[in-house]
């Protein structure tokens, strides 16, 4: 026994060696992931250092440019001052390279849950800086709606004809992407971030090939164009009494210039006035371009766009009456049955229109709605939102099919016409493009030849192999879709499309500062794609030639933002 005992003792002594040894070794790779941990934190204050210090070489480099500019515009002011050649252009018109006056950074947009658009409407700048046109006393006076920060309610609303819209050919129109404003209700915080900063204008590209015939010219024959003065299309350069009066029309408190140094082929009258007790946030054509549907604070119009008459008002009397309810959104269906609306209170209703019935409302988003589309099959509404999602609805099942999820605000969506796909573009600079019934990203258009601020505005061409989009950045851009986009492809995002061409020309018509151009609000295409239409910041509402590049005309008539633009048959 006593030996046996003895030679139980080894194997104890040699476990605790072993014990010792991983004990050892553990302490080591302790002191090793130590080490690794601090030496990571270096080198990540390292990386913050670097991109702190490009960030400041880039805002050294905007100054020194918006300086450069600012310099070049005065001295060629200057120059046509002491009749001196005119200003030199670039491409269809455009100023060249050095010519835009680079004016006061955008004021603030917010990215808060209520005030993605406030920023742009608030007349908070000091002299010179965007904002609304002052109200004068009378305006003031008559006043209605939210508190003078917000966006006044324009007298009209104008829609316009020309000698080609019984051309048009008769087809559902799917690009009257009415887009949004902020109008927060009195009493509402609104939680503004900024201002934010934005790049410098981009140039328009090289000419691109467009699809589709040439537009047909009408036998009007135009002057050489010596007689004209060339300010490209920054029509808001003329001066309406001293243009020809072939070269403009006028009426009680609107007028329309054309451009001198483009052959004019479109004409246009003001239809009808339709007068509101309300700030107007929003405004769609049916498909058929038969009525007209407009979003105010509470309630939701629709009107006669032949007579002007109204036809009927949609008001949910549920909801609490205390404050304001802007409706941010409206979209009917294609055949006209139905009106959705998006809302402050973050709802989406879709009302049948004959009974003035709400048929089904939607919740899920979690700030604002700011835009609606309908699909063509008349089953599919997509809504973007200010909580960074796209949802897509079914009103015949009657619920969400689809959340679409991204870094930065949703500020506009559209459905192509095939019904296949939608695209959305957000505060981040970019516009994205899912398949509607994977939801995979099929295309995501930005880069180099992208937006620099943010888009506010998109809308597919009527074949649907086009999409245009508006930005802050004062430019709206022309993407061509391409064919075969498969998503994802070897880890890398296919992009889905390329910019054939940029337009450039919206600014505040105020002088002797030349080429201050705005922000575009607002896009959208004639159903026979002939024709690109763009709201601004300035107040105007611009005609361009998708393939030229060209604007054909300038509409200046509301008092305020031009939010919203559509077309019609």
């Amino acid at each position: 026994m006593y030996n046996a005992h003895r030679g139980m003792a080894q194997p104890t002594s040699r476990l605790d060696e072993y014990i010792a040894g991983i004990r050892q070794e553990f302490e080591n790779a302790t002191n090793t992931a130590g080490e690794s941990d601090q030496r990571m934190q270096a080198q990540m204050q390292e990386m913050e250092m670097v991109r702190q210090k490009v960030f400041e070489l880039e805002r050294n480099q905007q100054v020194l440019k918006q300086r450069y500019d600012e310099d070049v515009a005065r001295l060629r002011h200057e120059l046509e001052a002491r009749g001196g050649p005119p200003s030199h252009v670039g491409i269809s018109g455009l100023p060249g390279h050095g010519s835009a006056h680079a004016g006061p950074a955008p004021p603030a947009i917010g990215h808060g849950p209520t005030n993605l658009f406030g920023g742009i409407m608030a007349n908070s700048g000091g002299q010179g800086q965007p904002g609304l046109a002052p109200l004068s006393q009378d305006q003031s006076q008559q006043q209605q709606g939210p508190p003078p920060h917000q966006m006044p309610q324009p007298p009209q609303s104008l829609q316009q004809q020309g000698p080609y819209q019984g051309g048009y050919p008769h087809q559902p129109t799917v690009n009257g992407y009415a887009n949004q404003m902020a109008s927060p209700g009195g009493g509402k915080p609104r939680n503004n971030i900024g201002p934010r900063g934005h790049g410098s204008t981009p140039q328009q590209t090289q000419p691109m090939p467009y699809p589709g015939p040439s537009p047909p010219p009408i036998g009007r024959p135009s002057p050489p164009a010596s007689q004209y003065p060339n300010v490209g299309n920054m029509l808001a350069d003329l001066n309406p009494d001293e243009v020809r009066p072939d070269q403009k029309r006028e009426g009680q408190d609107w007028y329309a210039v054309f451009n001198p140094i483009v052959r004019r082929v479109l004409d246009i009258e003001l239809v009808c006035n339709l007068a509101h007790e309300s700030v107007v946030c929003c405004v769609r054509f049916s498909h058929d371009g038969s009525k007209v549907a407009t979003g105010c604070n509470r309630s939701a119009q629709i009107f006669d766009v032949a007579t002007g008459n109204k036809l009927t008002t949609l008001q949910d009397d549920t909801v609490d009456k205390d404050g304001d309810l802007y409706i941010r959104s409206v979209c009917f269906s294609p055949d006209g049955t139905y009106l959705a609306t998006g809302a402050e209170d973050k709802q989406i209703r879709v009302w049948d229109i004959a009974n003035r019935t709400i048929r089904h409302t939607f919740a899920g988003h979690e700030q604002d709605i700011y835009s609606l589309d309908f699909a063509r099959n008349g089953r599919l509404i997509a809504s973007g939102s200010g909580d960074h999602t796209v949802r897509v609805w079914d009103i015949t099942r009657g619920g969400e099919v689809l959340t679409l999820a991204i870094e930065d605000g949703v500020t506009t969506v559209a459905i192509s016409p095939n019904g296949e796909y939608v695209a959305a573009g957000s505060l981040d600079k970019s516009v994205r493009v899912w398949d509607i019934n994977t939801g995979n990203v099929i295309g995501r258009l930005d880069g180099p030849d992208g937006h620099k601020d943010s888009v506010y505005s998109v809308a597919f061409s009527p074949d649907g192999d086009c999409l245009v989009s508006g930005s802050l950045d004062k430019t709206i851009k022309m993407w061509q879709l391409a064919p075969d986009t498969r998503g994802l492809a070897g880890g890398q995002l296919t992009r889905g499309g390329r910019c054939i061409r940029t337009f450039a020309g919206h600014k505040i018509p105020t002088r002797p500062t030349p080429y201050f151009q705005d922000f575009v609000l607002s896009v959208a295409l004639t159903p026979d794609n002939e024709w690109v239409l763009s709201g601004s910041k300035d107040r105007g509402v611009q005609f361009w030639n998708p393939r030229s590049g060209d604007t054909q005309l300038m509409l200046q008539g509301h008092k305020n933002s031009g939010m919203v633009v559509l077309a019609s048959m």
